[in-house]
């Protein structure tokens, strides 16, 4: 996931001085992004050369966001950046089950994608290949700027999380082809850079994961390396994170080790820590995770923690113990898919999605007594809107739209009862969706994880699955 290809800032990146306190002064939110190298017709090449722009990819009229990126109806972002195909989430408020949200968003972006795509194939008879690069997980970074001049400046915090979270992240996100595990500072948020994972199930746990965690982290008193003994956070020793290829930040990277760790058996005990202990790469993973626990619990979801604990015990497979990447890698969005993991009906969208979603639909909303229409997106968080009865346009936050959601969504549900749309769901789609809530509901009330349920036994039982190359990539949890 690491090249050796500098990345230029994006337009989007390059916040005026005057935008930045409005950007920072709203929710604290999260978001997630995943790199796709483009293969058409077994050839590795550069979207930019073979579509030109993500307009000549979606048939839909796209709304433009900024630079060469454009919103596609699911609410994401398509983009092509530096060689390869970005898919973007909008912002999601940071509350209990944002993780999936986010992960949610992210696999209907692709699955919309795939959609376009396959069209484009048949269309000039060619044929186009996504390949899984990486993803970026997104946390708002919202210290008071008075406190950051004392040790808790951005990019302190992101040197220290790439100590904190290296191995957890690896054991969930990272396969044995991966390189490395960063954390990059990007003015108003933390960017924790990892592999793409091909499994839906295991994206939504890291994303959980690393939100709990990044925002634990960012209430310690300061970001000196002193607190990782502080807080007993097991570290190799001799361990030093390399700065970044792309971009400023730091990566712990598989020459930072004195093994590399994405090929060596997780269960071995093979590290010897700062304290002299020796313990394996997944009881490391599993302390720092224990010791998170609370932050990762009150924002995770019950599927997303319950395979958190498995993978840090053993009961789950992480990728690292396969013999090889998952070939699921290799065709994003056929031999890996969305399967409605988590349903609107369990998981409702966040308010940011659902005031994004408006903007792009173009639904009318009534603001100061007059009707605005919205006609484009300025970045991740600012609307443009055009006053109807004089075609005067105003630019507001997302922030600034939050009070008029619940009239925006009853407008919008009004009309959708007015055209007599009713949403055709089948009978095994509805005994589906039951056996889901069920399923959630029963693992509520019967099976609370507990911090001791994360750390794993001296001597788990080795998983020896092997995903087949013609098949989805499953990650089942044996709990």
């Amino acid at each position: 996931m690491v090249t050796g290809q500098v990345k230029r800032p994006r337009r989007a990146d390059r916040v005026a001085r005057s935008e930045r306190a409005t950007i920072g002064g709203g929710l604290p939110a999260i978001g997630l992004e995943a790199e796709f190298t483009t293969v058409v017709d077994d050839v590795p090449q550069k979207p930019e050369d073979v579509f030109g722009s993500p307009r000549h990819v979606v048939r839909a009229p796209l709304v433009h966001r900024t630079g060469r990126s454009y919103h596609l109806p699911t609410g994401g972002a398509l983009y092509f950046d530096t060689g390869v195909m970005e898919i973007a989430t909008p912002m999601i408020e940071i509350a209990r089950g944002c993780g999936a949200r986010g992960t949610r968003s992210l696999w209907e972006s692709l699955g919309f994608l795939r959609d376009e795509l396959d069209a484009w194939e048949i269309a000039n008879d060619r044929t186009v290949r996504l390949v899984g690069f990486s993803a970026h997980y997104n946390v708002s970074f919202d210290v008071p700027s008075s406190e950051r001049r004392n040790g808790r400046s951005i990019e302190q915090l992101a040197y220290l999380l790439t100590y904190v979270l290296a191995t957890p992240v690896m054991l969930l996100a990272a396969n044995r082809r991966s390189t490395g595990v960063g954390a990059r500072p990007r003015g108003n948020r933390i960017e924790i850079t990892a592999d793409f994972t091909p499994d839906a199930a295991l994206m939504a746990a890291t994303a959980t994961l690393i939100v709990g965690i990044v925002r634990e982290v960012m209430t310690w008193p300061d970001y000196s390396l002193e607190q990782l003994a502080a807080h007993d956070i097991p570290i190799v020793r001799g361990f030093v994170p390399v700065p970044h290829s792309s971009r400023k930040g730091w990566v712990a990277k598989h020459s930072c080790f004195p093994a590399n760790p994405f090929t060596a058996d997780v269960d071995g005990d093979r590290w010897t820590l700062r304290s002299g202990e020796r313990i394996s790469l997944r009881e490391m993973a599993g302390r720092t995770t224990r010791h998170f626990w609370s932050s990762i619990r009150a924002l995770g979801d019950p599927h997303s923690l319950q395979l958190i604990a498995a993978v840090m015990r053993g009961r789950a497979p992480s990728l690292l113990e396969l013999d090889d990447r998952p070939a699921a890698y290799d065709d994003v969005g056929r031999l890996c898919t969305w399967n409605d993991l988590f349903p609107i009906t369990l998981l409702s969208r966040s308010r940011y999605e659902r005031v994004l979603g408006h903007a792009i639909a173009g639904r009318r909303v009534r603001i100061d007594g007059t009707w605005h229409k919205p006609v484009g997106v300025r970045g991740w968080t600012h609307v443009v809107l055009r006053r109807e009865h004089d075609g005067a346009r105003r630019v507001r936050s997302l922030d600034d739209l939050l009070v008029h959601l619940d009239a925006w969504d009853r407008s919008a549900n009004r009309r959708v009862k007015e055209r007599r749309v009713s949403p055709a769901v089948d009978r095994a789609d509805e005994r589906r969706v039951d056996e889901r809530r069920t399923e959630l509901a029963g693992s509520q009330r019967a099976e609370v994880v507990r911090p001791a349920d994360v750390v794993a036994p001296k001597k788990p039982a080795r998983v020896a699955a092997k995903p087949q190359a013609e098949s989805p990539l499953v990650i089942v949890a044996r709990i």
